[in-house]
């Protein structure tokens, strides 16, 4: 029987969707008397991988819906290849008992657990002539045979060779310290002091900071939740609900715990959602031939500019979403008075406000909602400490209406239902050199992190509650850290007299694709061997691997590599939010880029086997599992 080979390096939900895809379509191009042999290469529990394994801490929440969170394809997913549906987070803890409710944030854990069952269910329901080997290992190197077949050599001393295609799908990967954090590790070191690099926080061991220890967090997004949830909840601390949200039970064992960032708020809490697993805003400026037509001007040279000509694009739909719910719903005449305005009609916007009685201080504005302090000079930590308690306060109060009855949550829900849109358009150099270095990268990325992947409502109450419990203080915007007299002095360069003295300072954010500074031994080996190379806008490094429109990795000397592919989050700057999951009934992007890898690789293994090339060898000892 002849046998061909193809493995996939990293088996979390990239991997995963990957594999289920080969298995799939296998049967359309592994046709009887042929087999194919799939290896995966995993040094953690294939599924969830290392991010979501199951014995991680419970206090540790995904931000997005249980219903909104999916590995299979369905009849709204544009694929080649034939749509198997199963079933989505929320639908998958039902049938297995779990209390999870369809619109509640589940536990990582939780989210392994399901990865772990997905995994389990395509070796479960894989063709008979397709073998699924598991690797307990990490690959080291990657390299052509003289063939063209490529060998694959694992941490352990295997190597697997006469591989047909292999693709990788890692996920999020180490990287080595940059010059500024290998200073402040060695300040640390000095004086006896700690530094956490960016990291995932589930990783780390968090047991020698000492209750009541001086410790900052440096950054107020999605990993600066996950330290405060270890540091008080996971050391004994209870929130206890109250007639206006939560009241923090000190366990007398956290840390004293300061926090900061450039804005000095959190990201906004996500709006309820009352979308369903299906739900969403569609664009009605962003349209497919706007999409087209940008991509038709990157083909001739002449890349749009993100700032000048997108971004009004994207603000007037989340501008059409917040009026919309505010008035228009069972009110068509605004609706198609304000979308007129938009459209350049001689009608004035603020005219229709007026009209429609608009309060002005109701009325949508950028810089209110991105920088709600404004320029403010808070000339005590206690005025600055009320202001922020109540715009979070607010914050929580908007957030339960809704990410569609409630006007500032659901417009700002609109950037993540514009995703895929705007992946069409800025994708594949989808924007001049200075654009996407300038606005997307510099600007647009943090601006849309901030409002639309932020925290579920509940940890801001969480947020709340601790501040007023005296375990948590936000020092302000525009900080400033520097090294004195052995210790960290920290302070808000808009709040007098916020200088705090810390001896434990945490990044509080997970690091950045860059292929340059990868930590991880495979990517480094094809960078050092020019077998791959970092992505680049007309001489702007992005910090991506680069690879084609089809996903196949290209070297250092510009080559496509027909035998080798990658997806996912080590392409950020080729693609945009990679991080990000698949959506039930949404198209996804995640889930039609791993079918058409999935059957690109197919149809390379059925050549290879239509030309009598030798399946694989592994050599070293014996694999760790099979399916079948």
């Amino acid at each position: 029987m002849k046998c061909t080979d193809i493995c996939i390096i990293g088996m979390a939900p990239r991997g995963t969707s990957t594999l289920e895809r080969l298995s799939a379509s296998a049967p359309e191009f592994i046709l009887s008397g042929a087999k194919l042999k799939i290896h995966v290469v995993e040094p953690s529990p294939p599924g969830p991988g290392r991010v979501w394994r199951v014995d991680q801490s419970p206090e540790l929440l995904m931000n997005t819906a249980a219903c909104q969170v999916t590995l299979f394809t369905d009849s709204s997913v544009e694929c080649s290849g034939p749509i198997v549906e199963g079933p989505c987070l929320y639908e998958w803890a039902t049938k297995n008992g779990l209390d999870l409710g369809p619109n509640e944030y589940p536990t990582r854990a939780q989210h392994g657990r399901y990865l772990a069952w997905v995994f389990n269910h395509i070796l479960r329901r894989a063709p008979a002539n397709v073998e699924i080997v598991i690797h307990t290992a990490h690959a080291v190197s990657l390299d052509n045979e003289l063939s063209g077949l490529q060998t694959v050599t694992l941490s352990n001393g295997n190597t697997l060779s006469h591989l047909s295609v292999v693709i990788l799908t890692q996920g999020h990967l180490p990287l080595l310290p940059t010059i500024e954090q290998n200073s402040s590790i060695e300040y640390a070191m000095k004086h006896g002091l700690r530094y956490i690099l960016p990291s995932n926080p589930a990783d780390l061991d968090l047991s020698s900071i000492a209750p009541k220890e001086p410790v900052l967090l440096r950054g107020l997004g999605l990993c600066f939740f996950d330290y405060m949830a270890m540091l008080t909840k996971g050391r004994g601390g209870r929130f206890k609900p109250t007639g206006t949200g939560l009241r923090y039970v000190s366990s007398g064992h956290e840390p004293l715990m300061y926090a900061c960032s450039r804005r000095g708020i959190p990201y906004h809490a996500r709006g309820d959602n009352q979308k369903g697993p299906l739900g969403r805003q569609f664009p009605v400026h962003i349209t497919h031939e706007i999409i087209a037509h940008f991509r038709q001007r990157v083909k001739a040279g002449d890349a749009p500019n993100f700032r000048s000509e997108i971004w009004p694009l994207i603000s007037k739909e989340v501008e059409f979403v917040y009026y919309d719910c505010m008035i228009g719903h069972g009110n068509p005449e605004f609706r198609s008075r304000f979308l007129a305005t938009q459209l350049g009609s001689n009608l004035d916007a603020a005219q229709v406000l007026d009209e429609f009685q608009v309060a002005r201080d109701k009325r949508w504005s950028w810089d209110r909602i991105s920088r709600p302090q404004g320029a403010r000079i808070f000339s005590t930590p206690e005025e600055w400490n009320s202001w922020l308690l109540e715009y979070l306060y607010s914050d929580v109060e908007e957030a339960a209406l809704g990410n569609v009855s409630g006007p500032l949550k659901a417009a700002l829900d609109m950037l993540r239902d514009l995703r895929n849109e705007l992946r069409q358009i800025i994708d594949y150099n989808g924007l001049s050199r200075d654009s996407h270095r300038l606005d997307l990268d510099g600007w647009y990325s943090p601006l849309n992190a901030f409002l639309s992947v932020g925290p579920p409502r509940q940890r801001i109450q969480e947020m709340i509650a601790l501040i007023e419990a005296g375990v948590l203080r936000i020092l302000g915007p525009e900080p400033e850290v520097r090294e004195e007299d052995g210790v960290w002095l920290a302070r808000s360069k808009k709040v007098s007299n916020s200088t705090v003295c810390v001896t434990t300072l945490i990044d509080a954010r997970l690091p950045q694709p860059n292929v340059r500074n990868t930590a991880d031994r495979l990517l480094a080996h094809l960078l050092q061997t020019g077998q791959c190379r970092p992505h680049a806008v007309d001489g702007y490094e992005t910090g991506g691997l680069d690879v084609s429109a089809s996903h196949n990795l290209i070297d250092g000397q510009g080559r496509v590599h027909e035998r080798r592919f990658a997806l996912g989050i080590p392409l950020e700057g080729v693609q945009w939010v990679t991080a990000a999951t698949a959506r039930p009934g949404f198209n996804s992007v995640l889930l039609q880029n791993a079918d058409m890898v999935a059957r690109a690789a197919l149809h390379r293994a059925k050549t290879d086997g239509d030309s009598g090339a030798n399946g694989a060898i592994a050599t070293g000892m014996e694999c760790d599992g099979l399916g079948a």
